[in-house]
């Protein structure tokens, strides 16, 4: 009997280790194997273009996230020159909260640019050089963002020092940019 119990408890514990794997839920994981979860994922914003402010929390300690509260951030990140909106890529996000986090938490993060529409991104384009042909803000995959009392040069060193993405730095505009592309700085 007692070996039936084993055999159960191995089978459980495998078939919890495969979903988890399988559905990439590995604060799942975390959670079986060590009863310890991922913290809550929360943002504080304030969209300076459009003046509107959202307080949400994404995703759970077990890891999973709320559709609404995505639904309600990519709202507030869309681009404010046609109010459209895209799925914005989870992993930029992941790399703003855990921004956020590393400067202590609970910050009013103003967006200066979230999603950007291709029309409005050749727009920016035609006035500056400064403005990628292909820019990962078409795909939802990049934030310039400030923070109000945290100096820039504290976001952009922060940012460098997850290795998470791109960290564009740009004081005389006043905000730094994050990506959820490959590594790199500027």
């Amino acid at each position: 009997m007692k070996d039936k119990m084993l055999c159960r408890r191995m089978f459980l514990k495998s078939s919890a280790f495969f979903a988890a794997t399988v559905l990439g839920a590995k604060s799942a994981l975390a959670r079986f194997v060590d009863g310890s979860g991922a913290p809550e994922g929360k943002l504080s914003l304030y969209n300076v273009n459009c003046k509107e402010k959202l307080t949400v929390t994404y995703r759970n300690s077990l890891g999973e996230y709320c559709d609404e509260a995505i639904q309600a951030l990519n709202w507030i990140f869309r681009c404010h020159q046609t109010n459209q909106t895209t799925a914005m890529d989870l992993r930029v996000l992941e790399y703003l909260n855990r921004l956020d986090n590393s400067l202590g938490g609970d910050n009013e993060i103003h967006i200066i640019s979230g999603y950007r529409s291709p029309e409005y991104n050749a727009r920016l384009r035609s006035r500056s050089a400064g403005v990628a042909k292909d820019s990962l803000h078409m795909k939802g995959m990049a934030i310039d963002l400030v923070i109000p009392n945290v100096g820039l040069d504290r976001i952009r060193r922060t940012a460098i020092a997850l290795a998470a993405g791109g960290v564009g730095y740009y004081p005389q505009s006043g905000f730094v940019h994050i990506d959820s592309g490959l590594f790199r700085t500027w």
